[in-house]
């Protein structure tokens, strides 16, 4: 299947809405992609609150810093009217960037990951990581790779990067030399197509490509052990307007000063900050 689809989808009012996704039930439904006899725990997801987002923007990464709202996007051929991949600092309650940085459009920027004031974003098949600083937004270096790259997120240490498979993998910062390898698993099977990242209070949290789930990973064993099901929220933009069909969800942000999370998609017209059950 394309990996990177793009279409558009028009902005419509705020709205607020809770979706309670099977909190007690163990037995996750088909659209999380998991084996139908799974005891893997299902997480609820809860909207708490709705903001616009850019229909243009391809996410690939989120992330919230002190703060501020970063995305990370992707372009180039797969733009709409050649638009570039982009890394921008963005304003919540618009939805608009209020500062960006351009790739050029030989590169299609993926996931972004924010460490000691510094930005790093992957790009997916040029195999390059950039790097810049905060609050400039100023590039000062790049790192090759050795995968494509997907998603990434930091433990405050380290950085972990996905690149569609069913691996994590975990580098040094400083040089981008890789430390360790560890593969995903549900219930012994591995489990590929980890996309865009995020670490929250000790478990990686991951898209999977094309599917409405986010899995909850322990990144020391692999393990997946909860998964949050945002097909009600995928659905409801899909019946507003058919080319949602392929908008996939992507974008994980986790302000770690608030204990907000927020999710998005590809080119959706809206934002979520949402709550994660037990």
């Amino acid at each position: 299947m394309i990996k990177k689809m793009l279409h558009t989808a028009s902005p419509l009012a705020l709205i607020a809405l809770l979706i309670a996704c099977n909190g007690n039930d163990t037995t996750p439904g088909p659209a999380s992609g998991s084996p139908a006899t799974s005891t893997v725990k299902n997480i609820s997801l809860s909207v708490i609150n709705t903001y616009p987002h850019d229909t243009g923007s391809f996410t690939q990464g989120l992330v919230i810093h002190k703060g501020q709202l970063y995305e990370g996007t992707g372009g180039s051929d797969y733009a709409p009217e050649g638009r570039p991949s982009e890394l921008m600092k963005m304003n919540l309650q618009t939805g608009k960037a209020e500062q960006h940085v351009t790739l050029d459009k030989k590169y299609f920027g993926e996931g972004i990951t924010i460490l000691n004031d510094t930005v790093y974003q992957l790009t997916w098949k040029e195999k390059v990581v950039f790097v810049y600083t905060l609050p400039d937004m100023k590039k000062v270096g790049e790192f090759p790779i050795n995968t494509e790259g997907w998603g990434i997120t930091t433990d405050g240490k380290e950085l972990i990067v996905s690149d569609g498979t069913s691996n994590l993998y975990f580098y040094d910062p400083s040089d981008f030399k890789l430390l360790r390898t560890q593969s995903v698993t549900l219930d012994g099977n591995f489990m590929d197509s980890l996309n865009e990242l995020e670490y929250i209070d000790g478990f990686v949290y991951a898209n999977r490509w094309n599917y409405p789930v986010i899995f909850k990973i322990d990144p020391a064993s692999g393990i997946i052990v909860g998964q949050v099901d945002v097909s009600a929220v995928w659905d409801r933009l899909k019946k507003r307007d058919p080319r949602n069909e392929e908008n996939v969800p992507n974008g994980i942000a986790y302000d770690r000063d608030t204990k907000k999370i927020y999710i998005t998609g590809k080119n959706w017209p809206e934002l979520y900050e949402v709550q994660f059950g037990n």
